[in-house]
């Protein structure tokens, strides 16, 4: 994210995250609401872990910190998924 873009209207207020989706309301009043679907850890995460949250990156990103899963708002509002996980070598 660059600095001299960020709009302190697209900083985190809350966040809401059901079976489905995952709602961010933003400080300047939008929710940014996208498919769980996008973000695998969340989806295979259980409500317990996805309720527990934390505000990062000066108030522009979400951490889960038991599933170190990381968000940003910018990346949200781009409708940008999770990069997918690189494949990993059997031993």
């Amino acid at each position: 994210m660059n600095a001299s873009h960020l709009n302190s209207g697209e900083r985190v207020r809350d966040v809401h995250v059901t079976e489905d989706t995952l709602a961010v309301d933003l400080a300047d009043g939008r929710t940014i609401i996208v498919p769980l679907t996008w973000y695998p850890r969340l989806l295979n995460a259980t409500m317990e872990q996805r309720s527990r949250w934390k505000v990062s990156g000066a108030g522009y990103g979400i951490h889960w910190p038991e599933i170190d899963e990381d968000l940003s708002t910018e990346g949200l509002l781009r409708g940008a998924p999770a990069a997918a996980e690189p494949a990993r070598l059997g031993h």
